[in-house]
């Protein structure tokens, strides 16, 4: 039998489409911009969730969020959705998980980062097969561990009240005091998967092995090492509209968008200054924005330092070549202004003013607590709609980097890589986050176990396998921005829905309903091959093809089990408490 690879699955916490430098960004990304230089594939229309937790369940079970058991986040589960199947709000029992999968085919399996997959010692990662583990159990915490809220019992912030920990180590609860003056959550993630590595014993050293490396950057709050936010000062003065029309020019000079690409209107709703006009800012006001955006500069550059750390470990000991490595990200950029509203109990400003000190001179601290708004997301989803927690393109569509030589090197279409302008790879085929756990066990010559894993029924993946499709195709020469084979068939559905946001994709076809203010509360029909900007409604103009899409949409209502849809209508009732019908189609 051929040696089976390793697996290094990365990724980030809300990073933008074109944040790294592979994909077009001017944030120092050396180490993630060498898997694409070096025989690797960036992927340009590559999907995820809307939001991390349902991204995390579909990564790691193959299947939709709403099967995985988290068809909302913990966080925000409304009372119609409370005991239905796939609402459970953790990793729940009807899927096999990748780690349990792999463990059980004789991988040694590590975890170390963000887990936001359940609270409770039965569903930590090391009751879902994980060998070693350091996690962050719930959905955000503070990057140095300063949580004075935690003193005070009767202002503890909702999901904190309801989470029996912050951090566990496999099975054992971490105090946020034993983690010492110096916490970073990005280095003590790093930190603690290379310990893992290194402290293997000769037989695990055996056998392969799979790393988990989700990172809890760059979410808010946002916090960095003053070393790495001081190499940007000064570098977004111009504001976040120059700095997206930059980005936007770069993607379409690497082939990363296709040239004829309109950009979306950025949408910024709330009125507070981070979603103003840059132009009616007041000095002061460009001075603290610019420096947010500083900030979380300096925590994707400390993350791609952590990351080089980790690659660098795996030359020295000669694993890298023979281990699959993805980069991605988890969602679109966050640019809900209010994001953290539903963790918190209290009002949330008046819970920053208490308990942190939000000067220009301190942000990025650990005693800072800032997040930087719409319309710097917006320049890192552009050319796209929207952001986190949208079903728009701006909220689903990610970057991903895939580095396995036997699979990736001299494939996909030539472009350029951000950083150094060399010709690497590009792959345009549409593709989705189910698609990992799928194409890792082929990888790992591990059959999906359905109907029954360990004496309890259990789902099939709903993804698709990689490996067919980049091992068979000859894709050595750039043939124009579409190719004429995929990864999943032209008539394969696939639907997003999370908070009443919903879209169904078929082919180059997308529907998407989004409410007000965000979007106009009726459903949209768009051409992503001409339009990836969604910016043209074409429901007018080709009504049977918005009608074959909302066909489609309610076939996936009912293969997944979306709580709260209504048949026949295609439009999600998101108010437990309203019983008008949905206006139909």
């Amino acid at each position: 039998m051929a040696k089976r690879p390793n697996f290094l699955i990365v990724v980030a916490d809300d990073l933008g489409f074109s944040d790294v430098g592979a994909f077009g960004g001017e944030i120092k990304t050396p180490n993630i911009d060498s898997l694409a230089r070096d025989g690797g594939l960036r992927f340009t229309d590559f999907h995820a969730a809307a939001a991390c937790s349902p991204t995390r369940s579909m990564l790691l079970s193959g299947t939709d969020n709403h099967i995985a058991g988290v068809g909302a986040m913990i966080e925000t589960i409304k009372e119609f959705q409370k005991g239905k199947p796939g609402y459970e709000g953790y990793l729940n029992e009807r899927v096999a998980a990748l780690p349990e999968l792999l463990q059980d085919a004789g991988y040694y399996t590590l975890m170390s980062g963000k887990w936001h997959l359940g609270l409770t010692p039965d569903r930590y990662p090391s009751g879902r097969g994980f060998q070693r583990s350091f996690t962050l159990l719930p959905g955000a915490a503070n990057h140095t561990a300063y949580e004075p809220q935690l003193q005070s019992p009767d202002k503890l912030p909702r999901l904190l009240a309801s989470t029996p920990a912050l951090y566990v180590e496999d099975d054992r609860r971490i105090d946020p005091s034993e983690l010492g003056p110096d916490f970073y959550s990005t280095d003590a993630f790093t930190d603690k998967l290379l310990s893992y590595l290194d402290e293997r014993t000769d037989a695990q050293k055996n056998q392969p092995f799979f790393a988990y490396l989700p990172f809890s950057a760059p979410h808010w709050p946002l916090q960095a090492p003053e070393q790495d936010i001081n190499d940007y000062r000064g570098v977004y003065d111009a504001g976040p509209e120059a700095l997206r029309q930059q980005r936007i020019k770069r993607l379409k000079e690497l082939g990363l968008v296709p040239g004829h690409a309109v950009a979306h209107d950025v949408v910024a709703v709330a009125d507070r200054a981070l979603s103003r006009d840059w132009e009616t800012l007041s000095d002061e006001q460009k001075r603290y924005s610019s420096r947010t955006m500083e900030v979380y500069a300096g925590m994707v550059q400390r993350m791609d330092t952590a990351i080089g750390r980790v690659l660098e470990r795996l030359r020295e000991t000669g694993e890298l070549e023979d281990t699959f490595v993805i980069f991605m990200s988890d969602n679109g950029a966050e640019g809900l202004l209010l994001e953290a509203v539903p963790v918190i109990t209290e009002n949330i400003f008046e819970h920053i003013a208490k308990y942190y000190d939000n000067s220009i001179e301190n942000l990025g601290r650990g005693d800072s607590y800032v997040w930087y708004g719409p319309r710097w997301a917006s320049a890192a989803t552009a050319p796209s709609w929207l952001y986190k927690g949208f079903t728009a393109e701006g909220g689903i569509r990610v970057p991903l980097i895939l580095r396995y030589p036997p699979l990736t090197e001299g494939k996909g279409e030539e472009g350029q890589s951000g950083s150094e302008g060399l010709k690497v790879g590009i792959e345009h085929a549409f593709a989705t986050v189910m698609d990992i756990t799928p194409t890792i066990l082929e990888l790992a010559g591990v059959t999906h176990p359905y109907p029954t894993f360990r004496g309890r029924e259990v789902v099939p993946v709903r993804g698709k396998s990689w490996v067919p499709y980049l091992t068979n195709r000859n894709r050595n020469i750039s043939s124009g921005w579409k190719s004429n084979d995929s990864i999943h068939a032209e008539d394969t559905v696939t639907g997003w829905e999370l908070f009443g946001r919903q879209a169904v994709r078929k082919g180059r076809w997308k529907a998407v309903f989004i409410q007000k203010p965000y979007g106009p509360e009726k459903w949209q029909l768009h051409d992503l091959e001409n339009d990836p900007g969604e910016t043209n409604d074409l429901s007018e103009e080709d009504p049977g093809k918005l009608q074959e899409l909302l066909f489609a949409w309610d076939e996936y209502v009912k293969e997944v089990g979306v709580a709260g849809a209504a048949p026949q209508y295609g439009v999600l009732r998101v108010d437990e408490n309203d019983t008008s019908t949905p206006a139909p189609r």
